[in-house]
């Protein structure tokens, strides 16, 4: 069998693996990143691409207020009885470093969300902006001939492939019939997008998540990082101490020995895709089936498996074992669903969400994951499928648009033909196509309007936190998030529970090292992103806390196997 050897090998090639990778190249480490896939980029690619790092440079800059001290209350109130406090202090520690560190020496820069609010804002130590980063937009073609290997971003969240930036950016394809201004902004977008497909075969402008793996792959490779596709782990190798030294990497030419004198770092994406611990850890997917995920199909827990293997331990006590988003399930014109997620229409005016029964179960605008907690709760109560629909009238769904349905002047009757959008031309006739109770829908809508008519919200308060505004229409008033139910044909989308990445994960230490289940380090194991289990005690404090906490357990890790403390 052939035989390489590196300082560290790195298992996976999203966020927190090439943060890993990049990190350890910078502290003169030998390292190989090894991917099982033929593209990089992992969930990360296909991501929004939001790293939520308090106290960091951009917000600093900003002169924006915060401190660790109210992160750490803020984590403590949202973690609860879950609170790790060493992987958190070490989290909050390095954190600001890992920024600078990744500002200073690397290609990745960042931009910060201005108006982008933690999920709870009101709890104590929440902010109203500052925690969210998010890769600068990146021109693929410093890639070189690598923009090949890319993974390309989630089609379901782009225009014709086109991807769009949060923010402003978003405003303006929102207001690209409205305002002359926006479509001039969108219309150059549109000519650079078509230029690059012509020239290119894919949109050069990389935005989001796609920008974040881009711009750490291009760190890695300009430090000499290899990144070897299609090259799966079939094991690790361990001493007969214990202490794990390499791998065996299935490869086109055949299996590799790689010998790690440093470290293995697990980084491979969790279980999204894995039905077997899905159905031992979701509770809405009993055969592990009903669960629909946008992450790459393979992230099927090989990271967990490998860790295992050598005496780690998952931890399955969370609360919750993903973060849970609504999707829909678009048609593709080969006849097989798309998985969509709902992040800027549940909080857009005139939108409603209810179950079976016909009732509201929730704030829409509150977060994706508080969005399907409720909706399972809600569905168990009412003994139903567990699934919701989103209701909105004709005004609406041409103004904002609703789930892969885009707003005017883009061409929706195709969706209803396919099944995907549901319409009606009474609340009973829409009632009737969606298995809805009729009688029940019309009370809710009509209730809903006595109060929204005035911007109020008094049942469930929709509107009425910094984070439910910031994804609102800001120039609707006064609430951005509420508006009434007026008038038919009215439409409604099925929404099931996915998951943006899961919580299960390895347990660790605040060096990122994986323990066995005694809770003591196994020798040269490492592992961060979603291999490793969250420090967010299964919550979902705020936008980008899976990425924030994976790169920045990356330079932990990091510094870790070089010995240093800086």
């Amino acid at each position: 069998m052939k035989k390489h050897e590196c300082d560290v090998l790195v298992v996976g090639s999203g966020a927190g693996g090439l943060a890993t990778a990049v990190s350890a190249a910078h502290r003169r480490l030998n390292v190989l990143v090894v991917e099982k896939e033929p593209v990089f980029g992992g969930t990360t690619a296909r991501s929004g691409g939001w790293m939520w790092i308090p106290c960091n440079a951009p917000a600093k800059r900003a002169g924006i207020d915060d401190s660790i001290d109210k992160a750490r209350a803020y984590m403590r109130h949202e973690t609860g009885e879950h609170f790790d406090e060493r992987r958190v202090e070490a989290f909050l520690e390095a954190g600001p470093k890992a920024v600078e560190f990744y500002e200073q020496n690397t290609t990745l820069q960042f931009d910060l969300g201005p108006t982008f609010a933690d999920y709870h804002p009101t709890a104590p130590g929440g902010m109203d902006a500052g925690r969210s980063l998010v890769a600068r937009p990146f021109d693929g073609r410093e890639l070189g001939p690598e923009i090949k290997r890319l993974r390309p971003p989630l089609a379901e969240i782009t225009f014709l492939g086109m991807m769009i930036g949060s923010g402003k950016e978003l405003l303006h394809f929102f207001n690209v019939m409205r305002s002359p201004v926006s479509a001039f902004y969108v219309g150059k977008l549109f000519l650079k997008f078509l230029r690059d497909m012509a020239f290119h075969g894919r949109p050069m402008r990389l935005m989001n998540g796609n920008a974040l793996v881009a711009r750490l792959a291009k760190s890695c490779f300009d430090k000499g990082v290899p990144v070897w596709t299609r090259s799966p782990v079939r094991q690790l190798v361990k001493d007969d101490r214990g202490k794990v030294t390499g791998a065996i990497v299935d490869t086109a030419e055949g299996p590799v020995e790689i010998v790690a004198r440093k470290g293995v770092v697990l980084a491979a994406g969790g279980f999204p895709q894995d039905p077997v611990r899905r159905k031992a850890l979701f509770p809405h997917a009993p055969s592990g089936y009903e669960h629909a995920s946008p992450a790459p199909p393979g992230n099927t827990g090989d990271g967990l498996r490998l860790g295992e293997s050598v005496g780690a331990t998952v931890d399955d006590t969370l609360p919750n074992a993903a973060a849970w988003v609504p999707i829909s399930r678009p048609v593709k014109p080969d006849g097989t669903l798309g998985t969509f997620p709902h992040f800027v229409d549940r909080s857009k005016p005139g939108v409603i969400a209810v179950t079976r029964s016909g009732r509201r179960f929730v704030n829409e605008a509150d977060s994706y994951h508080d969005f399907c907690q409720a909706m399972v709760a809600r569905c168990r109560e009412e003994e139903s499928e567990i699934c919701a629909f989103f209701i909105a009238d004709h005004h609406v769904l041409r103004k904002y648009g609703l789930g892969y349905v885009k707003p005017a002047p883009v061409p929706f009757r195709q969706h209803v033909k396919s099944g995907y959008l549901h319409e009606g031309a009474t609340i009973e006739e829409l009632a009737g196509r969606i298995g809805v109770d009729p009688a029940t829908l019309r009370r809710t809508i009509e209730a809903f309007n006595t109060h929204a008519v005035r911007g109020e919200d008094p049942e469930f308060g929709k509107g009425s936190t910094s984070y439910n505004r910031s994804l609102g229409d800001p120039e609707h008033k006064p609430n951005p998030c509420v508006a009434p139910i007026r008038k038919g044909p009215f439409y409604a989308i099925k929404l099931v529970v996915g998951d943006l990445g899961t919580f299960a994960g390895l347990r660790c230490n605040e060096n990122a090292q994986v323990l066995d289940e005694d809770g003591r380090p196994i020798g040269g194991l490492y592992s961060v992103g979603n291999d490793a289990a969250s420090i967010m005690g299964g919550n979902y404090p705020g936008g980008g806390i899976t990425l924030g906490p994976a790169v920045t357990f990356g330079y932990i890790a990091a510094r870790h196997m070089s010995g240093a403390n800086d």
